[in-house]
């Protein structure tokens, strides 16, 4: 009992005028960690649980390339996709000659209709079989532990982003005590835009730039090599792709920053908004695309800076309002 009141009274709300000693710091940090850690083991345990619908999820994008590829016959997948279309081709060539025999006009002996029958139905089978679509919409796997570690993974991915509000949370609470009332006011919006700019960011990622890289990658030169993806790599770089356009979403929250910390000003950064536009065309060249994916991802990234140095300006002005008013109580009391 004393040890859950101690957490509780860890992770209250703590004012910008209270003391806390070091031991008291310590021991909040040490609640907010142990709160942090345990809401990403909840979210772990809920994606290992759904880890099936998870991995689909993030294959989505793959299979929509990979079985085109085999459709065309490229790569190991596709010559024993075109192996089985033939395969397919020839039974119902010889579904149409059982049927030619199997008519009652050529008079043939009961034994052999009964014979002919039973081949027109496994012939039935085999086509339905032969029909179907093509493989390929998976990752490989090559070890023996490959398909238990890759699982865990990206559940582990997953339960990181599904755990971030809960993790900003405690870190908004742990850092805000330093902050007194007006900077508060300056903060906080940001502590709450940076999880919806991340989901943002992740979710274009998944729409826009990893079908693209997809695209771009296993279309390169692909003629030349037997293309077989890796499970591990291609989860690896998913996961890599898709966090580094949280980050990237994150722009506002860095104008924001360095507006209000007085190192640039709006008015400064809509006069070299030239150098920005080159910066989002350089970020979004860096990722892999052809020309169109290249404009489909500058695009919102230039309004992302648009977006954020408008609402710098809209802070700064409002800030000036609010100047006058403070500034005649500061000469009455000096």
């Amino acid at each position: 009992m004393p040890n859950a009141m101690q957490a509780i009274r860890a992770i209250r709300a703590i004012g910008h005028d209270d003391h806390l000693s070091v031991v008291g710091h310590l021991d909040e940090l040490r609640t907010r960690l142990i709160v942090s850690l345990i809401a990403i083991g909840v979210a772990f345990g809920i994606c290992f649980w759904q880890n099936h619908a998870l991995l689909h999820l993030i294959d989505r994008p793959l299979a929509q390339q990979t079985q085109q590829q085999v459709k065309d016959g490229h790569g190991p997948l596709g010559a024993t996709y075109t192996v089985q279309r033939s395969a397919r081709d020839v039974a119902v060539q010889l579904k149409a000659v059982v049927g030619v025999l199997h008519s009652p006009s050529l008079h043939i002996p009961q034994s052999a209709q009964a014979s002919l029958s039973h081949a027109g139905n496994q012939l039935d089978r085999d086509i339905k079989h032969l029909s179907a679509p093509p493989q390929g919409d998976r990752p490989v796997t090559l070890g023996i532990g490959e398909p238990f570690t890759t699982t865990i993974t990206v559940s582990l991915i997953f339960a990181l982003i599904l755990a971030l509000p809960v993790v900003l949370l405690q870190a908004y609470g742990f850092l805000m005590p330093a902050f007194d009332p007006p900077q508060r006011g300056v903060v906080r919006p940001m502590m709450a835009a940076i999880p919806v700019l991340f989901v943002a960011g992740v979710m274009f990622g998944y729409f826009v730039v990893l079908p693209a890289a997809v695209h771009f990658f296993q279309n390169f030169n692909s003629g030349q090599f037997n293309v077989l993806v890796q499970a591990a790599p291609y989860y690896k770089f998913a996961a890599t792709t898709l966090l580094a356009m949280g980050l990237v979403f994150q722009v506002p929250v860095g104008v924001m920053a360095i507006t209000r910390g007085g190192v640039v000003t709006p008015r400064q950064l809509r006069k070299n908004r030239r150098y920005a536009i080159l910066g989002c065309g350089a970020v979004a060249a860096f990722l892999p695309g052809d020309v169109v994916t290249l404009l489909l991802e500058t695009v919102p990234l230039y309004l992302l800076f648009e977006g954020s140095v408008l609402l710098a300006t809209i802070t700064e002005r409002r800030s000036k309002r609010r100047a006058p008013r403070t500034e005649p109580g500061l000469t009455e009391a000096g």
